[in-house]
Formats: C-alpha cells, structure tokens, sequence
C-alpha cells in the first residue's frame, strides 16, 4: 500500500525564498518531500504551491502540523490548506435524468481510479434510482420547484450533514444551486457540456450547431453562485464537421463530459488544484 502523505496547498505575495522557507520547514522535521510543484503569477504577485511529503518518520504528529505551521503562513499572509492521503473523501453525486457522468464516477471509483467513497446520490427525479440499487448506494429522491427550492435544498444540506459528505459532484443535476446553499456548502464540482465560457446554460449543443462550430467542448468547474462562471479545473474538446447533427454532438459531447469531469474529481481527491480570485492552478 502507498505510505500516508501529507499535502500542503498554499497562495501567497511572491518574494524571494519561499521554496527555500518551505521545503525547511519540512526537512526541519524530518520530511521527505516526494512531490514539488510551484508557480508564480507574476500579473498578481502571487506565488502558489504544492508540497507532498511522507509521513512516516516525519517528527510532528498529524495533528500538531496544521499549529506549528500556522506562524509560518501568518508571516506570510497565507492562504493555506492541509490534507492527509489517509483521509478519504466522501462524494455525493447528484443527478437528474441522463446516467452517462453518473455511471463513469461509480465505475471508476469501483476501479479505484477515483479514491473517495460513494454513500449517497441525491436526484430531482427518480429515473435513476435503479442504479443506485444496483451498486448499493444510498437515493434520496428530492423533486425541486421554484416553490419549494429553499425548503428542499435545506433537506440537501441535512443530508449531507447526517451523510458526512466532503464533496458533492453534480453528475449532470439539471438544478441552479442558490448561493445560500453555496453559502453553507461551497465544495461543488459541475459537469457542463460545452467549452466555458462559450454557450452558457442550456442547450448548448442546440446553439453550436446553430453557430457552426467545428469544436464542441466540456467543462468541470467549481460551483459558484454566477451560473456556469466558476473556477474552471478540467476541459477538453473534440472536432466537429458539417456531416453532424445535433445527435452527433450530443454523442460525441457525453464522452468528453464522462472523461473531463472524473479528471477534475480525481485532481480534486489528490489536493492538486489551488483556486484563486475565479481562477485554478491544476498541479496534474
């Protein structure tokens, strides 16, 4: 089995010496450094990080690294997170009628090509609860109407509450999250279908084939409460002829968003992506 890491995620003002400043911290204590991935945004003077070190013979205990780092990080006026690969995160995936996301993450987290645990789907329709039968997982059917939105998004949060969930993936949930819920639960990845920040909510593939494009696209995306507009993590693209239809787009369409969005979870699962103002660092 993979030896536990720890990964220290960080976004600060460049200066001179920080990858010096860092690195001692960790071999002060006895560290080894098995991953180090740095960049600097020169436009907003920003210098961000990532470090993944071995726990094993590392002189401080889990629990006092996050105390005896913080100094460091205030000095540095920080913003910082700190993950353990022990630690395994729980996903809840929601969806609405289409199975295509939502059967590609099970799969691949069966695989293990994903390392997170899966206890819970939630759903505004009940097409899909078949399959969450079939590989014993948890449905919770909870229908949204523009009446009852806050009411059952508060049913949503008590749910992933009861379900200790770290991080909710919307496989294709046709739903805007209101920034309320956004609020009380910011750790949201969406699947769109279409290179962002091209064609924006429905029906793009409809208005590509409308526009002629000779690329359709899909992007993953951290939630926000602007529709489609949050920080982008993965996106890819396929081409396109006159010859196809908008069933052709929309075939060629799922694959990408099957691949693009495991990708984005996966980076997300391994601590790679750094998020700063409404844009990412991926250290894939």
């Amino acid at each position: 089995m993979t030896k536990p890491t720890a990964t220290l995620l960080i976004s600060c003002p460049d200066r001179k010496g920080l990858v010096a400043l860092l690195a001692n911290f960790i071999a002060s204590h006895n560290g080894n450094i098995i991953h180090a991935d740095h960049h600097t945004d020169f436009t907003a003077g920003l210098f961000l990080s990532r470090l993944e070190w071995q726990l094993d013979g590392f002189e401080l205990k889990t629990e006092e690294i996050t105390p005896a780092f913080s100094e460091i990080a205030k000095d540095l006026q920080a913003n910082w997170q700190l993950h353990f690969s022990h630690k395994i995160r729980r996903i809840a995936l929601w969806v609405s009628r289409q199975d295509h996301c939502l059967l590609d993450l099970i799969w691949r987290q069966r695989a293990k090509e994903i390392m997170g645990e899966i206890p819970l789907i939630i759903s505004n329709h009940e097409n899909l609860k078949p399959i969450a039968a079939q590989y014993g997982i948890d449905f919770e059917y909870i229908p949204i109407t523009k009446d009852n939105k806050a009411i059952q998004e508060a049913q949503q949060l008590e749910l992933l509450n009861k379900y200790n969930i770290d991080l909710v993936v919307l496989a294709k949930y046709m739903q805007i999250l209101s920034q309320d819920f956004m609020i009380k639960f910011p750790n949201v990845i969406n699947i769109h279908h279409s290179f962002l920040p091209a064609f924006v909510g429905a029906n793009p593939y409809e208005r590509a084939y409308e526009r002629g494009v000779k690329i359709i696209g899909a992007t993953a995306h951290y939630v926000t409460p602007d529709l489609d507009a949050g920080p982008i993590i993965e996106q890819d693209v396929v081409r396109v002829s006159h010859r196809d239809e908008v069933s052709d787009l929309v075939r060629k369409g799922k694959d990408l968003e099957r691949v693009v969005l495991a990708r984005a979870v996966r980076y997300h699962l391994q601590d790679r992506v750094l998020v700063y103002g409404n844009r990412t660092v991926v250290f894939a």
